[in-house]
Formats: structure tokens, sequence, C-alpha cells
């Protein structure tokens, strides 16, 4: 026990939040920007999936890192513009297409997979390649702190300037405005000449270049490689931490941290004689303990605000 608690209160565990945190924030980040446009969005698992295999074929086939950066960002933008056209255009159902979508993000990447490698379990085959690890000057050799946040991936870093560049978008923009103005009430939006759905189209566009970052520091910074179903309802709790957050860019990310920070302990306590499977459980469940307290607590507001409108009503 002394182990793990001495494993837990070390920077090197808090480096390890931020590390497994990256694809939670990055998908919590487009999860965001999605919802502030008033879709109900779900497909982030087939997105991230796409784009990590988009990325290390991309990279592969190219020994060009920025080539398979562009190759697994139009992957998962293909699988935002996919949903926008059925969902804004078709009108179908978005939680059935999203679903349909991350089924398709599953089977599809495996069916890519084997054609292009003959595996049907990983890339390892393919010589991709990797996202660098940024050791920062001065920092790296201070006590504690320079264990803590230098030495992470690149991506690492990016996800944590994707929160600010988020709340610039959403809140210091004429896009953002749109976008706040479409998801809160799109009538009032087209009155004044807003393009409600090509407005959503952006907004699912710049959701899927975002999650496509998370998909591919999967397979090119977590992993050097890409695995079947890697993503691992990642997407999922992005969505979580998001509805955590509020829709608020800095709650956001400390949701994420917090879910990712469970991601942590699960890999501490592995070190216990604790069955495996039980110890990777331990992120979901605690996903799922903190959708309870989202939804009891949006119940709580909806009575108040009820009953508000109520005492209201009988004083005029």
């Amino acid at each position: 026990m002394d182990i793990i608690i001495s494993n837990i209160l070390s920077p090197q565990f808090i480096y390890t939040i931020l590390r497994v945190s990256t694809p939670l924030v990055f998908a919590a980040m487009a999860a965001l920007v999605v919802r502030k446009s008033g879709i109900m969005c779900i497909a982030f698992e087939a997105m991230m999936l796409f784009a990590a295999l988009g990325g290390v074929v991309g990279s592969a086939y190219t020994q060009n890192l920025f080539v398979g950066i562009v190759a697994g960002i139009l992957s998962s933008v293909l699988i935002a513009v996919i949903f926008a056209y059925f969902v804004l255009v078709l009108k179908s159902n978005p939680v059935l297409t999203g679903l349909a979508l991350n089924i398709l993000g599953s089977g599809g990447t495996v069916f890519a997979l084997f054609v292009l490698t003959g595996n049907k379990g990983t890339s390892s085959s393919l010589r991709s390649l990797r996202f660098p690890v940024v050791n920062i000057p001065i920092i790296e050799d201070i006590p504690v702190i320079g264990q803590i946040f230098s030495g992470h991936n690149s991506l690492t870093y990016v996800s944590l300037f994707t929160v600010l560049a988020v709340y610039i978008l959403i809140y210091k923009t004429t896009l953002g405005l749109r976008i706040r103005s479409v998801g809160e009430n799109p009538h009032a939006a087209e009155s004044v000449g807003i393009k409600v759905v090509r407005t959503k189209v952006i907004a699912l566009m710049i959701g899927g270049i975002i999650a496509s970052f998370g998909g591919m520091y999967m397979s090119m910074g977590y992993l050097p490689f890409f695995t079947r179903d890697m993503v691992s309802g990642r997407g999922f709790i992005g969505i979580a931490a998001q509805n955590l957050g509020g829709g608020v860019p800095i709650y956001t990310l400390i949701a994420a941290l917090f879910f990712g920070s469970a991601d942590a302990i699960s890999n501490v306590f592995q070190t216990l004689r604790i069955p495996a499977e039980f110890m990777q459980m331990l992120p979901y469940v605690v996903t799922i303990i903190g959708l309870m307290f989202v939804g009891s607590s949006n119940k709580d507001s909806k009575e108040k605000t009820k009953k508000i409108k109520e005492i209201k009503g009988e004083t005029t």
C-alpha cells in the first residue's frame, strides 16, 4: 500500500496523467465545439480511429510526418462530413448515425489495415513516423517541475494549446458567435442572415480536425503503430468530459484530466494482485459516476427553473 501511495504522490504520476489525458483533451474539445453548434455527435470514436490509421499510413508510405498529419486530418474530416450529410441534409437520427459511423470505424479500419498490410491486428509492418518528444529548455532542469512538464510528446503540448484556441474561437471570434447562436436558437440565427446548416457543417469539420490529433496521438505518440480499436472508448469519455465541464473549455480540460487520472491510477493499481480486467474498467466506471452527477445536477437545475417560472406566473 505504501508503494501505491508513494507512486501516486510522485511527479511521475502527474506526468502519466498528462500523457494519458492527451487524447481525452482533444476529444473533449472537439465535442465542445460541435455541441456548441447544437449537434449531438457521438462519432468521435470513428473520427479518431480513421485519423489514427490515416496518419500511420500517410507517414509510412511517404516517410513525411507532415503528409501523415494531413492524411490523418482528412480521414477524420471525411467522417465528420459524412455525419453532417446524413444528419443535416438527409435528416437522419444523429445518435444512430454516430453509432453507425463508430461501427464503420471499428470494422473499416481493420479492413483497410488488412488490405494494406495483410495483418488485422497492428500496423507494425509499416515504418510509420512518430511525433517528436519535446524537452523544454530551462524547465527540464528544474526539480519536480521538469519531471512533470518536460519530456512529453509534442501533441500533449498541442492539446493544452487547443484548450486556449477553442476558448478564443468560441468566445472571441465572429465564427464562434455564429456557432453559439446556431446552437442556442437556430431560427433566430437564421432570421439575421446566418447560414445555419453551413455553420453546423463548419463546426463539425473543426471538431473533426481537433479529434484527428487525438487519434494520431494514439498511433504516432502513445504507441508507435496502429492497433485495432485502439481508441477504446476515449471518444465517448471526451464527450462525458465535455458534459461534466458544462461546455466551458477550462472546466472541460479539468474533467478530461480527472478521467485521465482514473486511467493513470488503474496503471498504478496493476502492481497489486487485482484482476487486470477490473483495473481496465476503472476509467469507464469513473466516467459513468461523473455522468450520474451531471445528470442529477441538470435535473435539479431544471426543477429550480420550473419552480421560478411557476412563482413568476403566480405573481403576474
